[in-house]
């Protein structure tokens, strides 16, 4: 019989009698990880590329598949290997394979083999899993389900066998690890010959990253360059046991900081890899304070697997001090979902509506009323306020268009928790709302990035278009500070908001005050003390060019000065809506209360860029340390110091007087010289909050880069004389 080796010494046994390999069926299920098939109390059909812990499993499995299909089994043949006489390959029958050696006796028994041919082989990886390599399903005889159990492979071992059941395992609770590989897609239908050199390279393949020439170089000088300048620029990389990339992630010190201030919500983005990118390229986004798009770290990663998934956001969890989002937002993938909730297990996670909506035309498009189907749905998502009009309006669609059987749609209103606004109420998504359009890393990078970019064109354009980024936050920054917005109402909330919002959130709640209008009548429905329910009727948009209103329930408590809408507005937007505004109003509160103005968008959000790494416990015996901790203290003066051509002056003033003090001595002095910047750009800052001319903003940027290389100057020195040594930059944060 020819064998398939991985060693070229083999020993080759017929097992043909199988009271020595007898085994008791077990329930194959699922631990959920590394791509495992969901297996409990029902067959998986045999198939090339199946994988299993332990030979055990893979008997096992055979066995129960067996049972429910009605045939026994046995060990035709196993191999060993003759230095350490360990297992590596064996093939498993039908119990009606061959047919008996005919014996010389006067009484010999009838024949109940017929030469089935049924059968699986399978074999010890180099990874030291077993695989089935060959299968061949067809029986020449009938089978028989109901007398399966009699079969002696079916029947339950006794004490006194040499294979013991565990004493924890009983026959439909052990847990058998299952694992799909990419070979079920080569092998066809597994009754062809198997190659086991094109299975191990297609297997390591899918496995690690796929690379170009140049591309490790790319990733090398762009990572070298950013430790080079950016002290707390950080990556890891997951490479597997042959020393080959698999995985990788980065975040330099701004995305580390910036999670800080707006990691609350957090949509992870993996389009490049839905969209069949030449870079791999997932990362993580937040929302500013202006409404911006934040980078807040990114990756490159070998495929769409639970084992590269669950690595990177365990990597982006170290990198930002173990300290998960209240709500991640990602596309609708089953390894996500599974990811998150070992990584995350107290984080909402939720889908994206918009890019589920996006996938209409491509899941229904083979419907004759795909369109009608779309608006339904899109009106069933997003115009109804509680639970049981979503359940009408989706009971209406399906029945309406005859999609109830539709496969697809089904698996959306099974997981309807994670991505319909109704059952999303209760999470706070500060803006990132789950129900609007998620700015992509394709948009962030302002579409130089396409389908066939490489690795190096990326890495030339990612560093120009996050300082377009910057930029564009440096002057919504500015714009906001020093631009008084035109008022459209005498309503006090929205004169309150103009002193404290940025621009753009200013616009956003401005919208909401304009739309008190259309609220006609605001009426007091019950009384619950303290909590009182008013009902707001708003004229809303109806059939063509009519008018209809809609009714919204808000509840009002006046003693805590809380105010709560049917539509959510704040928890999605971060902002009071109309209907609480009316409220409010009825009821005489002349401000907005202070717990409805967040922080995140006060245009005098402070927020400065550079990891915070406990700097109460500075070792002053560790240069790099020192360094760190004076450069975050620098950077705090360079915030202050831009708001003005005069900060900019004073600011460069005394940072050149500290080197002059740093050049006589002491770390004492250069940290004095650095509170008197502090505190002389805050005296400076009590005359003139101004920017002076809308000309003079866009120097803000190049005031921030000038003013960081000066103070990174007396740092520098001060460590190389009290520290004994200069610091180096090369090194991983």
């Amino acid at each position: 019989m020819e064998e398939i080796s991985l060693n070229s010494e083999q020993v080759l046994v017929d097992d043909g009698n199988e009271s020595e390999n007898e085994r008791d069926c077990d329930t194959t299920e699922s631990d959920g990880q590394n791509g495992v098939i969901q297996v409990k109390k029902e067959s998986v059909t045999p198939a090339v590329g199946l994988e299993f812990e332990s030979y055990d499993d893979a008997y096992d499995y055979y066995n129960f598949y067996a049972k429910e299909m009605g045939f026994g089994i046995r060990v035709k043949s196993s191999c060993f290997r003759r230095n350490n006489k360990e297992k590596y390959g064996a093939i498993l029958c039908c119990s009606s394979e061959g047919f008996k050696k005919k014996r010389e006796a006067p009484h010999q028994k009838a024949e109940t083999r017929t030469g089935c041919p049924a059968m699986i082989r399978v074999r010890l990886m180099e990874y030291k899993r077993w695989r089935v390599v060959e299968v061949k399903l067809e029986h020449n005889h009938l089978t028989n389900p109901d007398s399966a159990q009699f079969c002696k492979s079916h029947k339950n071992l006794g004490s006194g066998t040499k294979r013991k059941l565990q004493s924890d395992c009983d026959a439909e609770v052990r847990t058998i690890k299952l694992y799909q590989t990419l070979l079920t897609d080569a092998g066809g239908d597994g009754s062809s010959t198997f190659d086991e050199n094109y299975a191990r390279n297609y297997i390591d393949q899918s496995k690690q990253l796929k690379l170009k020439k140049g591309d490790i170089q790319a990733i090398h000088n762009y990572f070298c360059r950013m430790q080079l300048k950016n002290p707390s620029f950080l990556y890891l990389m997951d490479l597997n046991d042959d020393g080959c990339l698999r995985n990788v992630f980065w975040a330099d010190a701004r995305s580390r900081a910036a999670y800080g201030y707006f990691g609350d919500v957090v949509a992870f983005d993996s389009t490049f890899l839905s969209n069949k990118y030449e870079i791999p390229l997932v990362g993580f986004v937040g929302l500013n304070h202006h409404g911006q798009s934040v980078l807040l770290g990114c990756g490159l990663v070998a495929g769409e697997t639970t084992e590269s998934y669950i690595w990177l956001f365990r990597a982006w969890l170290t990198c930002m001090s173990g300290r998960p989002p209240q709500a991640i937002i990602t596309d609708r993938c089953k390894a996500l979902q599974n990811v998150i909730a070992e990584v995350f297990p107290r984080a909402r996670h939720c889908y994206c509506s918009s890019l589920i909506m996006q996938k209409v035309p491509e899941k229904l498009g083979g419907l004759n009323e795909c369109d009608a189907i779309k608006r339904a749905l899109s009106k069933a998502l997003y115009d109804t306020l509680k639970v049981d009009e979503f359940e009408t309006a989706w009971e209406d669609m399906i029945t309406r268009y005859g999609v109830r059987d539709h496969e697809w749609l089904q698996t959306l209103y099974a997981e309807r928790e994670r991505w319909v606004p109704v059952f999303l109420k209760d999470t706070f998504f500060a803006g990132m709302s789950a129900t609007g359009q998620i700015e992509t890393m394709n948009a962030i990078f302002d579409g130089d990035v396409h389908k066939l970019s490489s690795l190096k064109d990326f890495f030339d354009k990612y560093e120009p278009a996050l300082q377009k980024k910057h930029d564009k936050e440096a002057l919504a920054d500015c714009e906001s500070r020093n631009s008084s917005p035109a008022l459209k109402t005498r309503c006090y909330f929205e004169l309150q908001l103009s002193k404290l919002y940025t621009s753009e959130i200013f616009k956003r709640f401005q919208y909401e005050v304009e739309e008190m209008h259309s609220c006609f009548s605001t009426t007091q429905v019950q009384v619950d003390e303290p909590i009182i329910t008013f009902m707001v009727k708003e004229r809303v948009p109806g059939k063509g060019n009519g008018r209809d209103f809609r009714n919204y329930e808000v509840l009002y408590d006046k003693v805590g000065m809380e105010v709560r809408c049917i539509c959510n507005c704040f928890n999605f937007k971060g902002y009071l809506c109309r209907h609480a505004l009316c409220v409010l109003n009825y009821n005489g509160v002349e401000e907005i209360p202070f717990q409805y103005i967040l922080s995140r968008w006060r245009k005098n959000f402070k927020r400065i860029y550079v990891t915070d790494h406990g700097s109460n416990s500075i070792d002053v015996m560790n240069p790099v340390q020192l360094y760190d901790h004076l450069y975050r203290r620098a950077l705090q003066i360079v915030e202050e110091a831009v708001i003005s051509q005069d900060h900019y002056k004073v600011a460069l003033q005394v940072f050149e007087e500290s080197l002059n003090k740093a050049d006589l001595g002491g770390l004492r002095r250069i940290i004095l010289a650095l509170a008197e910047i502090r505190m002389t750009c805050m005296a400076v800052s009590n005359v003139t909050r101004t920017c002076g001319s809308p000309g003079q903003v866009k120097l803000a940027e190049p005031r921030v880069k000038h003013l960081v290389y000066r103070a990174q100057l007396p740092c520098r020195l001060v460590i190389g004389r009290n520290g004994k040594s200069e610091p180096s930059l090369n090194r991983k944060a």
